[in-house]
């Protein structure tokens, strides 16, 4: 089994269908399922809580995402920010990430006015 999580055949893995101008890529096997279940819960929990993930999150929605994909990118946001917080051992702080977002120029934030605290 662990032969199968070999980093030379990663693009093996991925099984694409094709059918006109629809394509359709199964999700990768062997990955740590529990962690992906773990991020995608916390991002659906954030979006009440955090008004950035509420913002991204309607943002993706009107962009015509389905619920679970957009609750899936909101993840993958999170896990960028987690992975960095981890890396240079501060802690996670919204008022950093939102400062950080407005220095980009970030839609996002440009939209953070719309939506009540």
């Amino acid at each position: 089994m662990i032969t199968a999580c070999r980093p030379d055949d990663s693009r093996k893995r991925f099984e694409v269908e094709r059918s006109g101008r629809t394509m359709l890529t199964h999700m990768r096997w062997c990955c740590p399922t529990f962690l992906r279940q773990s991020f995608h819960e916390y991002a659906g929990q954030s979006i009440p809580h955090c008004r950035w993930a509420k913002v991204y999150y309607r943002q993706q929605r009107t962009r015509g995402k389905a619920h679970q994909a957009a609750i899936r990118a909101l993840a993958f946001k999170w896990i960028r920010i987690i992975f960095r917080r981890w890396k240079s051992h501060t802690p996670y702080d919204e008022q950093t990430y939102l400062t950080a977002l407005q220095q980009r120029g970030s839609s996002p934030l440009k939209l953070a006015g719309e939506i009540p605290a």
